[in-house]
């Protein structure tokens, strides 16, 4: 049976919103123990941009997004794409095959299954760092939040840095966007935003490959002929 379409809100526009999963503190995959270091925010942030600036790049993701007043939780597994600056491409693999492309400029979420096209503007959907736009553009940290080192859980702290956003425009989409960073590589781990509705999506990425060739035709889309298409600009 197809997804209603509120379900397909659920599942498919909750990272255009909020873009969890299984939680990767506990994998014994991740990384090994790095030595403590006392950094600021500043200098953490420094090593985060000098590692995203202009980048190209793709991960793995995992992702659990959960629509509190529906009581909605969906989980997804997929790769990503992202190419500075804008350009995003989020290809779900499981449960449902999807894809979820940007140029920065048009937006287009593809569902083969459905014979389905949802088109749009991409600033409308994904500005102030929505859907984890930011991570296509790392600037937008410094310019659209508020940030302040937090404390996590023991365990974590030899591995981790925590940050938390908050929005300097505040919005009913985003109330907070919490970071997950490594202390080793300084990659963005894990990315959980927050709504004023106590709904909550997590993102966890692992696999990364920086610098790859990917051309820029990944970040269009052709619809095919006789795909239903459906304009969702507000």
């Amino acid at each position: 049976m197809k997804p209603t379409a509120v379900k397909f809100v659920g599942y498919a526009f909750v990272i255009i919103g909020i873009l969890v999963l299984v939680p990767l503190g506990n994998a014994p995959f991740l990384f090994a123990a790095t030595e403590k270091t006392d950094l600021s925010v500043d200098q953490i942030l420094e090593q985060v941009e000098n590692k995203y600036n202009n980048s190209k790049f793709s991960a793995d993701f995992a992702q659990k997004s959960t629509i509190k007043a529906m009581n909605i939780t969906d989980m997804a597994t997929g790769r990503v794409y992202i190419k500075y600056p804008g350009r995003m491409r989020w290809e779900y693999e499981k449960p449902d095959r999807q894809v979820i492309i940007t140029d920065g400029d048009k937006l287009w979420v593809y569902r083969p299954d459905d014979n389905q096209v949802m088109t749009g503007k991409a600033p409308t959907l994904f500005r102030d760092g929505k859907g984890a736009s930011f991570l296509s553009d790392i600037r937008l940290i410094r310019q659209k939040f508020d940030i302040s080192l937090e404390q996590g859980p023991p365990e974590e702290s030899d591995l981790f840095y925590h940050l938390k956003l908050k929005p300097r425009e505040k919005t009913l989409d985003i109330s907070e966007i919490r970071l997950m960073v490594s202390r080793q590589t300084f990659s963005v781990l894990q990315v959980m935003t927050l709504n004023f509705y106590g709904d909550e999506t997590r993102i966890d990425l692992i696999n990364f490959e920086f610098d790859v060739d990917i051309d820029d035709s990944q970040f269009s889309f052709t619809i095919p002929p006789g795909v239903d298409v459906v304009q969702i600009d507000e």
